[in-house]
């Protein structure tokens, strides 16, 4: 069952900032709880291009409104859209949480896997909606633009079954593996982030991320 702390806005997922609030009843507001959370997500998986480039070191640099507010041209990534599709649904009544797991990437960006060192991506972010008594995960990271690039079908969402990563690519390749598993939370637990990315990613010991290209 939801708490009130995934009702509730916080730091990161500012469900009560107005230009969230707006958004979310533009969207979807007056719809049933399963049919807006399903307009949400499609709204925020496409309203940014997936971009795993753009990091920052800052708490501030991680809340919904500032992903809303940003300009499009630069894109967002996982933790990004997850943020924003949680607190867009909390607007609407909807009890939301983020949860965080490391995957392996089999089709990741090449360039960005050379600098970091790794195929690993270490809290990979996506949303959790309370719909119909459960918690349904829901993954809108990956932009429809981007899945047809990469020659994946898009992640689809109907509000009551899980939407998360494909494990496998319509060729039979590996798509995305799941490893390890940083559960659910309220807010984003920006402290246990950044250790995580220091032991796994050198280059962020000194609050830096590649740059891309």
């Amino acid at each position: 069952m939801p708490d009130l702390l995934t009702l509730q806005p916080n730091r990161f997922v500012d469900s009560d900032h107005p230009a969230v609030i707006a958004y979310a009843r533009e969207v979807a507001g007056g719809l049933p709880p399963r049919e807006a959370a399903v307009r949400l997500y499609y709204d925020v998986r496409d309203r940014l291009r997936y971009t795993p480039w753009r990091v920052r070191f800052t708490e501030d640099a991680y809340t919904a409104s500032g992903v809303l507010l940003r300009d499009p041209s630069e894109g967002g990534h996982c933790i990004d859209k997850a943020l924003l599709l949680a607190a867009a649904a909390r607007v609407l009544g909807i009890a939301s949480r983020l949860h965080f797991a490391d995957v392996r990437n089999h089709i990741g960006t090449a360039s960005l896997e050379e600098a970091l060192g790794t195929d690993l991506l270490v809290f990979h972010g996506y949303t959790e909606l309370h719909l119909g008594g459960r918690w349904v995960a829901a993954t809108p990271a990956f932009n429809a633009a981007l899945c047809a690039r990469l020659g994946v079908p898009p992640l689809e969402f109907d509000g009551a079954n899980d939407s998360i990563f494909q494990s496998y690519s319509p060729g039979g390749g590996r798509f995305m593996e799941y490893v390890t598993d940083h559960g659910s939370h309220a807010g984003l637990p920006f402290e246990a982030m950044l250790a995580a990315w220091h032991r796994h990613y050198p280059i962020t010991r000194e609050r830096r991320w590649p740059s891309q290209g």
